[in-house]
């Protein structure tokens, strides 16, 4: 005799029978993990329940067990920063499969995002999802044309989960940003920038800047990849600007991703004349992602015209001086920035398809514990996207269940600048909202929902 499924937040009664207490049953269970719980690691086994939420308390068995010793149980890693385009829905399904490989439960396009944020929604509701997916409203797409504010708001109003605008590619005034910022604040949303500048003598106005936003507006301020725009020569000076603004009571979050270079479209801002000065960097300093290609004064101005993106050299952000040093603050967490475009020859950051296990490698590599770069991944991101993901990010009785279950020994990403779109290694397991979505290196049911304020 067994007992029914359980059905509801409750686990179901415990029955009695010849004198023994059947357990009770859950579809899933995962056996035998390292789990960080209640602020200590544990050997413990996860349920999951019938409405795909996570279960810890009581003595429970599973209609399917999985064994996972030796491999973490992480909440499902949560892409804040990540480049989904918009365009077909196979744009979706390529984007989705380098995520969940990477550990991706959730990728949110809060450095971007849509025009027309109801529009989005809809339409790819439509579209089966591996992971979840999520947009802010896309300033950059929106203040050139007529109704600005109110096309903001609409945005805002139809589930948006923050604002954000890139100064850098498109500089507006000081009082235009602050009227956006105001929005966040009114909606209670996060807003989400990309700083005004990056070269040596400037990225400090930057932070300046996003800090003034913040303290004028009231507004949760995130800002966009830190290392490579406001504290790529100065870091340990920006961190002490947000520090001190932090302590006086401002709401200030920041992001990086694990790499010690960038890489961008050469039509953008960021390649305006003068850039060598900028940057320190000459043509053939530049290679064209998904090749190993350097670039020369001609096939610059070639590629210039066609929107190619093109990378710096190694070395260029030094981790121990930049990445390292925001990954002790609190208030800086991951953000992959990258997206995945078209195989076969692929053009984008590495940092697209490998950057969750690559930063887990880079921190069990320099010391950093294995919890704080997996909170850097799901509670921080949590916390800055709430209450949009108030159950997301978070192992605790009753949380959606979208779980990442990895290798510490072998994880790592594998991505390169000449081949970016590669699967990460030591991912053995994600699940998204309870389903299994990825096992044993195959993409399994799409159950991924939208995220919505």
């Amino acid at each position: 005799m067994s007992l029914p499924l359980a059905a509801s937040l409750a686990l179901p009664a415990c029955k009695r029978i010849e004198g023994s207490v059947e357990k009770p049953v859950l579809p899933l269970v995962l056996r035998g993990g390292r789990v960080f719980f209640n602020d200590r690691w544990q050997t413990l086994d996860v349920g999951i329940d019938e409405a795909g939420k996570l279960r810890f308390a009581g003595d429970f068995r599973g209609l399917e067990t999985i064994d996972v010793t030796g491999r973490v149980v992480s909440p499902g890693f949560i892409d804040i920063l990540a480049d989904n385009s918009t365009e077909p829905e196979n744009t979706f399904q390529i984007f989705e499969k380098y995520k969940i490989t990477d550990g991706v439960t959730t990728a949110l396009q809060m450095h971007g995002g849509s025009a027309n944020c109801g529009a989005y929604y809809k339409h790819f509701a439509g579209v089966p999802h591996a992971i979840n997916y999520g947009v802010s409203t896309f300033v950059m797409a929106i203040r050139a044309g007529a109704g600005g504010r109110r096309v903001i708001e609409k945005n805002l109003d139809e589930g948006a989960l923050g604002v954000s605008h890139s100064l850098e590619y498109q500089p507006a005034p000081y009082a235009e940003m602050l009227e956006y910022a105001k929005l966040a604040k009114k909606y209670e949303r996060p807003m989400f920038l990309h700083l005004r500048y990056s070269s040596s003598e400037k990225e400090l106005d930057g932070v300046d800047e996003a800090i003034r936003l913040a303290r004028e507006s009231g507004a949760r301020v995130h800002i966009d990849h830190l290392h490579s725009t406001g504290g790529t020569f100065h870091m340990d000076q920006a961190l002490e600007k947000i520090r001190s603004a932090n302590a006086e009571g401002l709401s200030i979050t920041t992001c990086v991703y694990p790499y010690s270079y960038w890489a961008t479209y050469l039509s953008n801002n960021r390649f305006a004349n003068g850039w060598q000065q900028r940057y320190r960097l000459s043509y053939s300093d530049l290679t064209i992602v998904g090749s190993s290609e350097r670039l020369t004064a001609r096939t610059f101005a070639h590629y210039r015209k066609s929107s190619r993106l093109a990378a710096v050299p190694e070395g260029t952000m030094p981790l121990d001086k930049t990445v390292d040093l925001a990954l002790k603050e609190d208030f800086c967490m991951i953000g992959s920035d990258g997206g995945i475009q078209f195989e076969p020859r692929a053009n984008s950051h590495p940092r697209g398809a490998g950057c969750f296990a690559t930063a887990i490698r880079h921190a069990l590599d320099t010391g950093l514990p294995l919890e704080k770069i997996i909170q850097k991944m799901t509670l921080l991101p949590r916390s800055v996207v709430h209450p949009a993901l108030k159950d997301r990010g978070i192992l605790e009785d009753g949380a959606i269940a979208d779980l990442t279950v990895f290798d510490p020994q072998t994880i790592r990403g594998n991505a390169t600048i000449e081949n970016p779109n590669q699967f990460s290694s030591g991912i053995d397991l994600v699940i998204v909202r309870g389903k299994i979505a990825f096992r044993d290196s195959n993409l399994l049911a799409k159950h991924g929902s939208a995220i919505k304020a």
